[in-house]
């Protein structure tokens, strides 16, 4: 009976310690992967910032040129760089402030839906405020978005180019 006892008494702490090399395996990957996404590529705002102001410009001449497929499009590319700046840049003040654009974009989609340039350009306008209003609010008023009078790509054409 004692020798049942020793042998599973050694079968257990063999087992314990297996257990504790697996442990320190694992606690060693996970720091190497802590510290793979610690030098990993983080976009910065910046960076969101720049794309958002390309695609306004983009969804200005898009719409200008009743292209309303393209002006869907820069809408929703706009507000994925809103996601993301939540998404990847939530600790900031900055971001904290993006949803007060909501309700512009909002209005845009609807002058895109009912593909209405008159109403469009009223949107846009409101857009284009609330950019500025939010650069006010977070310290950022000497960066001035304005409605754009010449188009930024000039290897795009902004005309809708239907298939015939």
């Amino acid at each position: 009976m004692r020798q049942i006892l020793l042998i599973i008494s050694i079968h257990l702490l063999f087992s314990c310690n297996r257990h504790t090399d697996n442990t320190k395996v694992l606690q060693n990957r996970i720091d190497s992967l802590e510290s793979k996404l610690a030098d990993s590529y983080k976009p910065g705002l910046g960076e969101f910032m720049s794309s958002i102001q390309a695609h306004h410009s983009k969804l200005w001449f898009a719409a200008q040129n009743e292209n309303w497929k393209l002006a869907d499009f820069e809408v929703h590319e706009i507000m994925e760089a809103i996601e993301d700046i939540q998404k990847f840049e939530s600790e900031r003040k900055e971001s904290q402030m993006t949803g007060m654009i909501n309700p512009a974009l909002d209005s845009i989609n609807n002058a895109i839906q009912k593909k209405s340039l008159a109403l469009f350009k009223s949107s846009y306008s409101l857009l284009t405020n609330t950019c500025n209003n939010c650069h006010r609010i977070t310290g950022f008023d000497f960066n001035v978005v304005k409605i754009p009078d010449s188009q930024p790509f000039s290897n795009q054409d902004f005309r809708l180019n239907e298939p015939k």
